[in-house]
């Protein structure tokens, strides 16, 4: 029986995988500049999935970091926050698609140029993990962009900041059984000259038991609520 798991995603990829309650996921950006996507679903009832702007707005936030935890629409906690050597990961600014693709730098090489590589953008790619869960396009959802923080200016303009460097880490702790999707395609306001080319690890391991001092758990008075909804919702299991 596996203790713990380990794989490596390379840039412009996607995967997913059903991450059950009490496995964390730690995604380290190994090469720097990396950005992962990702979309979370009820693994039992794939109606209830992750919903940002109550996940932002009950938390009085606007970025994600250690300590915060990602809500579903029916005030669930999908996962917390549990380690973070970032300190700020966007989600607000959704995904790249094939039309953001099309007007960057990149999408001019040939077939040929980029030696047969294709070039994925996000969209895209949760639509074929969506697929393998009997899921399509009604079913995407705000998503989160682990290892890229967005700033505002005052115009309220916002923009990528700075790349993170490698060895940049974050850890999620999973409080239900979730679909997990993620990409490593490039973040819809990257600008770069070239096609990011990235590399990220997942590793899963079990969690230790969420204590009534969590601090994910006291983080805010909304937390303990909703970490109180999924009890009761796993309770008599």
């Amino acid at each position: 029986m596996l203790s713990d798991y380990s794989e490596r995603l390379d840039g412009g990829r996607h995967c997913s995988m059903i991450v059950r309650r009490g496995v964390s996921l730690k995604l380290t950006d190994l090469s720097g500049g990396s950005n992962v996507g990702m979309m979370i679903y009820n693994a039992e009832n794939t109606t209830e999935r992750l919903n940002i702007p109550d996940s932002l707005k009950c938390q009085h936030t606007f970025k994600i970091t250690q300590g915060n935890c990602l809500y579903t629409d029916m005030g669930r906690i999908l996962c917390s926050v549990i380690e973070d050597s970032a300190g700020w990961h966007d989600a607000t600014s959704g995904t790249c698609s094939k039309t953001h693709l099309d007007t960057k730098p990149w999408a001019k090489e040939t077939f040929q140029e980029s030696r047969n590589d294709f070039l994925r953008n996000g969209q895209d790619s949760f639509l074929v993990e969506l697929g393998k869960y009997g899921m399509s396009a009604k079913d995407l959802v705000a998503n989160m962009n682990w290892f890229s923080r967005v700033d505002a200016d005052s115009e309220g303009h916002l923009a990528l900041a700075a790349p993170y460097p490698s060895g940049t880490s974050v850890t999620l702790r999973f409080e239900m059984d979730a679909i997990v999707l993620m990409h490593t395609c490039p973040h819809p306001f990257n600008d770069s000259l070239t096609y990011p080319k990235t590399e990220v690890s997942l590793h899963l391991a079990l969690s230790d038991a969420v204590a009534e001092d969590d601090a994910c758990r006291t983080n805010c008075a909304e937390n303990g609520r909703g970490f109180t909804n999924t009890e009761l919702y796993y309770f008599g299991r």
